[in-house]
């Protein structure tokens, strides 16, 4: 049985995050967004109180990029999102299981949002960075570390939510996982970074000896398929094997277009590079065209969906279209990215291939990559995208003593070779042995003394909704 808890508080605290060179994705350059930081106080049944906790940015213009609201706008979307969730979520006052209290909300919280403008991704940031702390407190109430207490399902998860799975392809997906001792690191060529020399693709001090890259697509068939040439050119002096995804963040506006792109990666032999190791294309168009354009013959060259990951039907939706593949992301939701990765296995398990990835929005050092991280390896995510330690300088904004603790509690993932504390990159690959500390990934929290509260929504949000 898992057990049951009662939710006593939730506390939302923010730090600004300025980065180390710009980062520009779709529509979107960022240089600076604050960092969420989610408390949470649970009394589990028979085992007393325990506190836990989650991070993650409020990035800007990725959940909600509709062209008549500002980036501040959107950022005030994912504080509403947050607060309509620590609202419906303190509302349910008897014990339940960490998975019951999600799916008891998960559904109030989308309609509510919705009526407030809020769409479906923004909506779920709340209630997925809830989850997460709640799961924190509850693996330090039972005195468990995240994967030992995944495998046995700890929080309940059930079939609710997925009625096309059954509750016995869950229990055995979950029993059967083996956490990978490393993953590796796939680095993200922004659209603003350079491509040669310093600084550049190959440049070891920027991609930590990777051997996975992705790479931004900016919309336009004939820029990109130039951009794709060079950075081509450039990898293959890497003097090492290396694969390659590619990530359009909804730019491109239709299926014409990305057939353009899609003819000349197949035709055109200065991409014989990229083409000959592309992996799979994330996300080509707007999430409202994908749902109603089928890829056709294009399926074959491996297309996924992430920003369209808005709901627990949204892969079952995506595998029909042609899609095999879907990202997870800890700020879509840690039970999402679970569900998602038992269907995979059981679609593929005819020899069909489906899979999971691991997508990253600029997780930082500390408690958001190390979640994040944890959740990847359990899951069987061999490679993940990692951009927290290329755009941003090691802990960033975060107090020196804050950020010491998390290198001492954590060796095999930071270290200072003179420049500060940053995440350690061995070969190309993260460790996850410290992982397995008692709590959701971490042995420590962070300074909630050096934390201000969350901002409040502004009041133009509310003009707009």
């Amino acid at each position: 049985m898992s057990p049951r808890l009662k939710l006593r508080d939730i506390a939302f605290f923010e730090r600004p995050v300025h980065f180390a060179r710009p980062f520009r994705f779709g529509a979107i350059t960022i240089n600076a967004t604050p960092q969420l930081f989610v408390r949470v106080e649970i009394e589990v049944e028979g085992r007393g109180s325990a506190v836990g906790a989650s991070a993650e940015l409020l990035v800007p213009k990725w959940f909600d990029k509709r062209p008549e609201l500002s980036p501040a706008q959107t950022v005030d979307g994912l504080r509403r999102s947050l607060e309509i969730a620590r609202g419906l979520y303190l509302a349910r006052t008897g014990y339940q299981t960490a998975f019951d209290l999600h799916a008891s909300c998960v559904g109030a919280q989308i309609a509510t949002c919705a009526k407030k403008n809020i769409p479906a991704l923004a909506a779920a940031y709340g209630p997925a960075e809830i989850d997460k702390a709640i799961l924190d407190a509850l693996l330090r109430a039972a005195e468990t570390n995240f994967f030992d207490g995944m495998a046995g399902n700890i929080t309940g998860i059930d079939a609710r939510l997925s009625p096309d799975l059954s509750e016995r392809d869950i229990r055995t997906f979950l029993s059967g996982r083996v956490p990978l001792e490393r993953v590796a690191v796939r680095h993200t060529v922004g659209l603003d970074d350079p491509i040669e020399g310093e600084g550049g693709v190959v440049d070891p001090r920027e991609n930590a000896g990777a051997r996975y890259f992705k790479l931004k697509l900016s919309g336009d068939p004939a820029t990109d398929a130039a951009r794709l040439a060079q950075i081509g050119k450039e990898l293959d002096t890497l003097g090492r094997d290396y694969k390659v995804t590619l990530d359009a963040n909804e730019q491109y506006a239709d299926l014409a277009a990305l057939q353009a792109l899609m003819d000349r990666l197949d035709h055109d032999a200065t991409l014989r590079p990229i083409a000959t190791r592309l992996l799979y294309v994330e996300q080509p168009m707007p999430r409202d065209i994908t749902r109603q354009s089928p890829l056709g013959s294009l399926a074959s060259h491996g297309f996924i969906i992430d920003e369209a990951d808005d709901s627990y039907d949204a892969f079952p939706a995506a595998r029909a279209l042609g899609y095999c593949g879907i990202s997870s992301k800890s700020c879509k939701g840690l039970y999402k990215s679970v569900i998602n990765a038992t269907r995979a296995a059981k679609w593929s398990a005819d020899g069909a291939r489906f899979f999971v990835t691991s997508e990253d929005l600029t997780c930082q050092a500390g408690l958001a990559v190390q979640q994040d991280l944890a959740l990847g390896a359990f899951i069987g995510v061999t490679h993940a995208e990692r951009n927290g330690h290329h755009y941003v300088d090691g802990f960033g904004d975060t107090p020196a003593a804050e950020a010491q603790a998390f290198a001492a509690a954590h060796p095999d993932l930071y270290a200072d070779a003179g420049q500060g504390i940053r995440l350690s990159i061995h070969n190309g690959d993260l460790l996850t042995g410290s992982l397995h500390a008692t709590g959701f990934a971490t042995s420590i929290h962070p300074d909630w003394s050096a934390l201000r509260p969350l901002e409040q929504p502004r009041s133009l949000w509310e003009q707009l909704a």
